[in-house]
């Protein structure tokens, strides 16, 4: 009974570090490409934000103290 426990208790941590070691084998440091588009994405990303916080900003807000009265 013991055994069994202690072996079971084992298993999950060891399949753990061979999932992990499979997983950084398998990564791969991205080319120039890769990396560009990667960026390209971030940039876009922080583009959107951006426009939609300044339209939150510019709008949304002086509308809300308008109808709400602007204590």
């Amino acid at each position: 009974m013991d055994n069994e426990f202690a072996q079971t208790a084992v298993e999950g941590p060891k399949q753990f570090v061979k999932d992990g070691i499979a997983f950084i084998n398998r990564c791969t440091k991205p080319d120039r490409k890769e990396f560009m588009q990667i960026t390209q994405a971030v940039s876009m990303g922080f583009f959107v934000m951006g426009v939609i916080g300044f339209v939150v900003k510019l709008i949304h807000i002086p509308i809300n103290n308008i109808l709400v009265g602007g204590a």
